[in-house]
């Protein structure tokens, strides 16, 4: 067999090379250490002994939905334009008077008020006091639609920022919740037959209007895009 003419490292080859090589090295991620399960630091400002005892929470997922548009042969799927968010869920070890458990507690109970409709005047009239930081109304967000209520949106909701913190403790990132307020509180079981060091734990949920991403101490989002 007669030996190939053709220049193994033609300029072609040689450029191609070089592009490769310099989109490996730009694609390389900038951090190499790996996230910590145990390094965060969680703050929700409407429940301070909560935030205090915290165990665990998490990034909820996100799902977006979707639709598909017919043809004769495979149908072509279409991303759709809602997103759904998954519940914060939080856990935190219960002080023994109980206080960050009806922390959540009263919260649940002003906005669902079982007993009579004081229970949501009491959280109402506390909310200014508890969420400083709120607006004066309460407001529909819906679409963008502003519709005065008359009463503090602090007394219906809360904010709460998880900071990630890199392997030496230093925050690198905050997860920032827009607008949360508790669904669910998880019971409390006591046991004589527990031993010492077995504390009680409780678990609230929470919906909320939105979570984004956003650099440490910074007012703006990474999601800003003006």
């Amino acid at each position: 067999m007669g030996r190939s003419d053709t220049p193994l490292f033609t300029s072609k080859n040689l450029i191609n090379i070089s592009m490769t090589e310099t989109n490996s090295l730009t694609r390389q991620p900038s951090k190499l250490d790996y996230a910590a399960a145990t390094q965060f630091k969680f703050n929700i400002f409407k429940l301070p002994k909560v935030e205090f005892f915290c165990t665990s929470v998490n990034i909820p997922g996100i799902t977006l939905g979707e639709t598909e548009q017919a043809t004769p042969l495979k149908e072509i799927p279409i991303p759709g334009d809602k997103l759904t968010y998954a519940t914060l869920n939080v856990d935190f070890l219960v002080d023994e008077n109980l206080e960050n458990y009806r922390e959540v507690h009263g919260w649940l109970t002003g906005l669902g008020f079982p007993r009579n409709h004081t229970q949501f005047e009491t959280l109402v009239n506390a909310g200014s006091d508890r969420f400083p930081t709120s607006n004066a109304t309460a407001k529909n967000r819906d679409a963008g639609i502003t519709q005065d209520q008359g009463y503090d949106v602090g007394a219906y909701y809360s904010d709460a920022t998880l900071t990630v913190l890199s392997s030496k403790n230093n925050p690198v990132i905050e997860v920032r919740f827009r607008d949360l307020y508790p669904i669910s509180l998880s019971g409390l079981s006591y046991d004589q037959q527990a031993g010492d060091t077995s504390y009680l734990t409780g678990s609230v949920s929470f919906s909320y209007l939105i979570y984004e991403f956003a650099t440490v101490g910074s007012a703006r989002t990474t999601e800003t895009t003006t």
